[in-house]
């Protein structure tokens, strides 16, 4: 079984930031993680990430605030969405 793209999704909006949703029903994990996705949610301003959400191999589930990056503890792919949401709102001008 290949990589299957759930969900991809890209707006501009007016003041030119960029939101973008990628995620994808993986066959095995991306170690060190242990569910089967992977992702990668983006919101970027004048072409700086602002908030960013994803898992790569060898880090895991991480999300990237304001330029610092902290741990993410996955619950799954709506809280996730939930959770990146609720952050760009915070950060929206």
């Amino acid at each position: 079984m290949k990589a299957q793209l759930l969900l991809d999704h890209k707006t501009v909006v007016s003041n030119g930031a960029i939101l973008q949703l990628k995620i994808w029903k993986v066959p095995e994990p991306v170690p060190p993680t242990t569910h089967g996705f992977k992702y990668r949610l983006v919101y970027v301003r004048n072409g700086e990430r602002i908030v960013g959400f994803d898992n790569e191999r060898g880090k895991g589930d991480h999300m990237h605030l304001d330029g610092a990056e902290s741990p993410y503890p996955f619950r799954g792919i709506e809280q996730l969405i939930e959770d990146f949401i609720a952050e760009v709102n915070k950060r929206r001008r």
